[in-house]
């Protein structure tokens, strides 16, 4: 019997710097879709918010130092290898040559999905991958536009199914919520707070080794 291939995660963003936000939503999002691996995918420009602080090269670091123990997580350095404005269709359509066959999976906060339909050819994502939106509490999902339009076509609550379709389902999952914010810890680090407990001791010491977010950068 032909056993269906497990599911991808794909988790893109700026990293400026990666924090336990991130890590803790990749993670759950990970055992609850019981997904092969994450993929963590810095970008290289950032198309819907200001250029990231730190260099290309420091946030590929940063990844790579958070995750270097959790054989659940894969870095993908495509974004940074292609250059130009990260468009998430590009990085869909290069993994799906590699793999024509294999369940991929967009992995993003109710914030990003809320804009989603704003997003460059948002389109062909759906028809390339399915989306994971990690829910929280205090957002509530619209009833009327377009985004609600694809919450009733393409909502699916079988968590199993991310790995028997190869695209086109969205899937509502409630994390931990943790108010972590990159802007806060860059912010702290400028002032000379510690900013301890927030991101991996790991990645807080490179930053600190190299004035990453120092006072003249921000």
């Amino acid at each position: 019997m032909h056993q269906a291939k497990r599911a991808v995660g794909i988790l893109g963003g700026t990293f400026d710097p990666i924090h336990f936000g991130h890590l803790r939503l990749a993670l759950e999002l990970y055992q609850a879709f019981d997904l092969e691996h994450i993929r963590l995918i810095p970008c290289f420009q950032p198309v819907h918010r200001k250029l990231p602080i730190a260099s290309p090269e420091e946030r590929l670091a940063m990844t790579k130092r958070a995750v270097a123990t959790e054989t659940a997580f894969k870095i993908d350095e495509c974004e940074i290898k292609r250059k130009g404005p990260s468009y998430t269709i590009d990085t869909l359509l290069e993994l799906r040559k590699k793999a024509p066959q294999a369940p991929f999976c967009i992995l993003i906060g109710i914030d990003a999905f809320l804009g989603f339909t704003s997003w460059h050819r948002w389109q062909e994502i759906l028809e390339n991958a399915h989306l994971i939106v990690a829910h929280r509490p205090n957002y509530h999902l619209p009833q009327t536009g377009i985004v609600a339009k694809l919450i009733r076509d393409r909502l699916v609550e079988e968590a199993t199914l991310i790995h028997q379709k190869t695209q086109g389902c969205i899937f509502l999952h409630p994390i931990t919520s943790l108010e972590i914010s990159a802007t806060d810890i860059r912010k702290q680090i400028a002032m000379g707070k510690n900013a301890r407990y927030l991101l991996p001791d790991n990645v807080y010491e490179y930053i600190k080794k190299r004035g990453t977010y120092s006072v003249s950068t921000l």
